[in-house]
């Protein structure tokens, strides 16, 4: 077990290192830095002196590995849009979008895979047709059109939601967070809706077909032949088997919650690091979209290394291998 985790800790630091190679580049090939740090009144004499306080006339590997040890300590850099430093705008930011995440996740997972289990068990029902309907809405139709069709019908037509924005947030030490007023919940509803409808039906269509396979099988049959409750049957049998696919396939839909929230922030105006990234890219804000990178893909090796150890816990079979 302690050599499956450092094997993956070693490969998640080699990922780390090619996405801040990627994040790097950015730098040197996307437009100048001097000139989007300075104004136009600046003479050659100035930006020459600047360079040269910056480093960036240091040989290349120089810089990167600059680069990086600044970025392990939580240091990218200043913005050039507004002269602040980045990690403390990521820090600003993050609550927002890991609080819409958080609670995306939870409607996605706690909602997705009941609806699963019951498409598989009743199959010809009237809700279960119901519930594949939904499932072909939130596959086909995209995120920021279900957003505006939202806003329209709850925040425009109804007037049952705020349209954007946050609402009212509570301080606490750095974090803010919208849990603890209601005007933050209210605002919370339509985009963790918007952003979970589409990792929801993924799930309950996965878990669905899934329970369908795993009831077809012998073991299944065998239980069936002994007498044991249909319950146990279903749940401690049927969906205990379905979860090693349910898990790889829910722990990338996490990390794709959080990387992919950039549409609904934008919707919803929410001041999130989204939200952030986009101003960012129409600033040419380079500092700023670097290090968006780096979180993102720091996100998904936390959650893809959190995957794996589930599998020990959930499929006996991986545990039997290993030693």
């Amino acid at each position: 077990m302690l050599g499956f985790i450092g094997h993956r800790l070693l490969q998640s630091v080699f990922v780390m290192l090619a996405v801040g190679l990627i994040a790097f580049s950015m730098f040197r090939y996307v437009g100048d830095p001097i000139s989007n740090m300075v104004g136009q009144d600046t003479t050659m004499e100035q930006r020459v002196q600047l360079r040269e306080q910056l480093g960036l006339n240091d040989p290349f590997l120089v810089q990167y590995v600059r680069f990086i040890k600044n970025a392990a300590q939580g240091d990218f850099g200043i913005s050039y849009r507004q002269r602040r430093p980045v990690s403390e705008m990521i820090r600003s930011r993050m609550p927002a979008t890991l609080e819409l995440s958080l609670v995306s996740a939870m409607m996605a997972l706690f909602l997705g895979i009941p609806m699963g289990v019951y498409t598989a068990l009743r199959r010809n029902g009237v809700l279960s047709r119901s519930f594949m309907t939904l499932s072909l809405i939130g596959i086909s139709l995209p995120t920021f059109l279900i957003g505006i069709l939202m806003i329209l019908l709850f925040g425009v037509i109804l007037r049952w939601l705020p349209s954007f924005g946050r609402g009212e947030v509570v301080q606490i030490g750095w974090w803010s967070t919208g849990f603890l007023t209601k005007s933050g919940w209210q605002s919370l509803i339509m985009p963790a809706f918007t952003l979970a409808l589409f990792q929801m039906t993924l799930i309950m269509r996965l878990v669905r077909a899934e329970m369908l396979e795993v009831l077809q099988t012998d073991f299944i049959k065998f239980a069936r032949a002994r007498g044991l409750p249909e319950r146990m049957i279903n749940f401690r049998h049927a969906l205990k088997n379905t979860l090693v696919p349910v898990i790889t396939i829910t722990g990338l839909q996490l990390g794709a919650i959080i990387a992919f929230s950039i549409i609904t922030e934008t919707v919803f105006q929410w001041p999130g690091m989204g939200l952030l990234f986009i101003q960012s890219i129409g600033a040419v804000d380079i500092p700023v979209m670097s290090a968006y990178l780096l979180m993102i893909a720091l996100f998904f090796v936390v959650i893809n290394l959190i995957v794996d150890l589930l599998y020990f816990a959930v499929d006996p079979r991986l545990r039997v291998q290993k030693s």
